[in-house]
């Protein structure tokens, strides 16, 4: 399958690696990355050891091939442009697939594409930079993708299968907006209060006080979810959670990582678009609106 994967970093960048072994793949991302693995090829190391050349550009004008899949991974206030500027690759059998994280990622590109051509993923896996061309992948996870209106079509199963060859374990889900849900009430608990505290994901559980504002913030982040239709449980998501937290111990959320490296956080279509909906169903959003204001300083600092 030829496949288009546009926003090279971490996650895209490891996902790239992998199904380029059965696979035509070309990354659009951003230089330094993009001129390493032009010259050295990409490096995966951590979890995954890869050495892999493949095709890298900078610009989706640069795009050799016509492509089946375009995997959206750019951060969530890249979509719009991101989907735009891939408006002319796309063809009658093209698909999109994002895997991105945030509430608002498929309403931005609906306004684009035609629905009936987008999929919707969430992922588990960790990865963060380590150099230019160069990837740790620090935590093996799950992948799960799904049509928008949950119907288990054929091209559905055809890219879940291609995702399973190439080493990414995915499922299919028959409600991937609630996965979608679950995940961002996820990383509401989390990323905000290692961006703030500057700590790792296990540190959250270690200090009392974080660990019960955890509890207290995947609480009210499912209401929210509940409110807007969302079939999700307190104790459910709390749970999950936790066990997100163990399982990443010893990673930097993308969040914190964005602080550190003194780019744009992803806390609007995060807890932002929270607060939103909250308010739209007139459901606290209090702890969600702190996040989303302390976050906002750091990078306003």
């Amino acid at each position: 399958m030829k496949i288009v994967i546009v926003g090279a970093g971490a996650i895209g960048s490891l996902f790239g690696a992998l199904l380029a072994k059965n696979n035509t793949v070309v990354l659009v991302g951003r230089a330094p990355h993009i001129t390493a693995i032009q010259h050295n090829g990409l490096n995966i190391n951590g979890k995954t050891h890869l050495h892999v050349k493949l095709s890298a550009v900078e610009s989706v004008k640069d795009i050799p091939i016509s492509p089946n899949l375009i995997l959206l991974t750019v951060k969530s206030y890249d979509t719009e442009t991101a989907i735009k500027q891939t408006l002319p690759l796309i063809r009658d059998e093209t698909v999109v697939v994002s895997l991105q994280n945030g509430l608002d990622n498929i309403e931005k590109i609906e306004h684009i594409v035609d629905k009936d051509r987008i999929f919707a993923g969430v992922t588990t896996h960790g990865a963060i930079f380590s150099n230019p061309g160069v990837i740790r992948h620090t935590g093996k996870g799950k992948t799960i993708l799904g049509e928008l209106d949950g119907t288990r079509s054929k091209r559905l199963e055809n890219i879940v299968r291609l995702f399973n060859e190439a080493g990414i374990e995915t499922q299919v889900s028959d409600d991937v907006v609630k996965e979608i849900w679950a995940k961002a009430i996820i990383n509401s608990s989390i990323n905000p209060l290692t961006a703030f505290f500057n700590c790792k994901n296990g540190y959250l559980l270690e200090n009392p006080l974080l660990h019960k504002i955890v509890e207290a913030i995947s609480e009210e982040s499912t209401n929210i979810a509940q409110a807007e239709g969302i079939k999700l449980t307190a104790p459910d998501m709390i749970q999950r959670t936790k066990e997100v937290i163990e399982d990443t111990a010893s990673n930097y959320s993308s969040m914190l990582q964005s602080v550190q490296q003194r780019k744009k956080t992803e806390i609007d279509s995060m807890n932002g678009k929270l607060v939103t909906i909250g308010k739209q169903h007139r459901i606290d959003t209090s702890l969600n609106k702190i996040l989303v204001e302390l976050v906002t300083s750091l990078a306003d600092g």
